[in-house]
């Protein structure tokens, strides 16, 4: 009789069922899996952005854990002697040097290097447009709040891993944008000088700025963007994913696949797919060839030096500056650099901040879990073209000097576009943006009251010509009218039930104001009314 046999007689269940039932007696893992891995998650295809995010952070991290083994993140100074011959015999950094070791010596280290840096690309890239679609969909909205600020956060934590991971090869270009952020760090008022020192440990460059670097672009960033992450996920599997409006989805329930085994074998499919157009990438566009740069001197500026196109907007700004200077109590304000690095930090705030101000405007305290069409928020739509175009703006000043060589421009015509165009462009964006949404909702009025065209001509009795419109189906029209339209705040009684005159306060007005400005009858179109359609559709004053 085998061991089996016995074993199963004797009522023993196989080791396999043992190890499970032990598992899940002390952490739950089966009662949690049956309740959650049916999860519903809508489909559409701009959710993809959220995932191309998360996909390109595995990606960051697993080459970032294979090019660690190899960098040596030291300012020591050695002289090259390693494969790539024409840097045989010049002096350079060992962070240098180890970058060359592995651009060519190590197997698959160029491949390497070019997926992780052209990763964490696609990894802001996807941010920032997961962030619009969120912005411009409303989707930040109750109970969604404090996820927008762990998204913003995650975005600037981004940027920041960028700017000390492509400064840790030490070349000249790098350099370059290291010495570019000690002026940034000088310029703050009375405590620059002592910031600049402390992070390069001495007078700029230093010898610590690049193990400082490496320890932050490893160890401390990853781990707090892998924290945020996290919560990020966890927020949004309880909060549950919003959804566009259509046929069978409302504010409380959810329309689309489940957790198990559809999503799942999209969401792998698409990580493989999204590594993959990742390596076909670095495998044919070479990005950042430090070889051909050299090592970082701090006598010398690579020609057209320009930073990763994230950061871009920052260096837009101071170039854009007039260089003003205040000399007082023995202090040298700069503030050609100074007020831009404030505007810079001041316009992603207003982003990060527009949730709290959107619900305090409209006084909404409920939760939404449907989507907005841009076009039915124009305000808000307005306001987020308004924001790109000055972001856009200012990205023209960071490479005003490739602009000029490139299109044969004045570089200084192009300063003073970028200037003007800082305060005029926004404007009339945002201007532009919301009229473009308004005439958008009047044709989704009139088709909901009209009907679809048919191309099919018909003449009347009495010799007229006119097109037959279908009626839309009942699933086009609801998705057209089910956004919400709030109505303008109105300011309180100027005396109470006594007859005492109350004073209203200038907060209270200022949000009357823009909640008119917002929900006036200049800012949205009236949605059809039922009536509207019964009359139309009746057949008076309608073909």
């Amino acid at each position: 009789m085998s061991t089996a046999t016995t074993s199963t007689r004797r009522g023993k269940a196989p080791a396999g069922e043992r190890i499970a039932d032990w598992t899940d007696g002390r952490l739950g893992i089966y009662g949690l899996a049956k309740s959650n891995m049916r999860k519903i998650f809508p489909d559409h295809w701009s959710f993809m952005l959220g995932e191309i995010c998360l996909y390109t952070f595995i990606i960051v991290i697993l080459t970032g854990v294979y090019l660690t083994l190899f960098f040596h993140p030291s300012m020591a100074e050695v002289t090259y002697e390693g494969s790539y011959a024409p840097m045989h015999g010049i002096r350079m950094t060992e962070a240098y040097a180890s970058t060359l070791h592995i651009s060519f010596d190590v197997r698959g280290g160029l491949l390497v290097r070019q997926i992780h840096h052209w990763a964490a690309l696609i990894f802001v890239a996807g941010m920032g447009l997961h962030m619009m679609r969120v912005f411009f969909t409303g989707a930040f909205r109750k109970p969604r709040e404090v996820n927008w600020l762990f998204g913003f956060l995650l975005l600037v934590l981004g940027c920041i891993a960028g700017f000390t991971g492509y400064s840790l090869p030490d070349d000249l270009l790098s350099g370059t944008g290291v010495r570019f952020m000690e002026g940034a760090i000088l310029s703050v008022p009375i405590v620059g000088t002592y910031i600049s020192f402390f992070l390069y440990g001495g007078q700029f460059p230093g010898v610590d700025v690049i193990p400082r670097f490496f320890s932050i672009h490893v160890l401390l960033v990853p781990g707090i963007m892998l924290g945020l992450l996290v919560a990020h996920l966890i927020l949004v599997w309880v909060q549950k994913h919003t959804q566009f409006a259509g046929p069978g989805k409302t504010n409380n329930n959810v329309v689309g696949m489940p957790f198990l085994p559809v999503y799942v074998a999209k969401a792998g499919g698409f990580f493989f797919l999204v590594f993959g157009v990742i390596a076909v990438i670095a495998g044919t566009t070479s990005i950042n060839p430090v070889w051909v740069l050299g090592p970082y001197r701090p006598d010398q500026v690579s020609t057209g030096a320009q930073p990763d196109w994230y950061m871009g907007f920052s260096e837009g700004a101071i170039r854009a500056m007039p260089a003003w200077e205040w000399n007082f109590w023995g202090h040298t304000i700069n503030f050609g650099v100074f007020i831009p690095l404030v505007v810079v930090g001041i316009l992603p705030a207003l982003i990060a901040l527009y949730p709290f101000f959107e619900s305090w405007v409209t006084g909404d305290k409920r939760e939404h879990h449907l989507a907005d069409r841009p076009r039915n928020a124009p305000t808000r739509t307005a306001f987020g073209a308004a924001w790109l175009s000055a972001y856009v703006v200012l990205m023209i000043a960071g490479g005003n000097d490739l602009w000029a060589t490139h299109f044969h421009l004045s570089i200084n015509a192009i300063t003073w576009f970028v200037r003007i165009g800082l305060f005029v462009i926004p404007v009339l964006t945002f201007i532009a943006v919301k009229r473009i949404c308004l005439g958008l909702q009047r044709r989704d009025k009139d088709k909901v009251l009209h009907g679809r065209e048919t191309g099919i001509i018909k003449r009347l009795p009495h010799g007229e010509f006119i097109e037959v419109h279908e009626p839309l189906p009942q699933g086009e029209m609801y998705r057209l009218t089910a956004h919400d339209q709030y109505q303008p705040l109105e300011a309180g009684p100027s005396v109470d039930e006594n007859g005492v005159v109350r004073k209203q306060g200038a907060l209270e007005k200022l949000r009357v104001r823009l909640s008119k400005d917002y929900f006036g009858d200049q800012s949205q179109i009236p949605k059809p009314t039922v009536r509207e359609y019964e009359e139309i559709t009746s057949g008076h004053g309608h073909h």
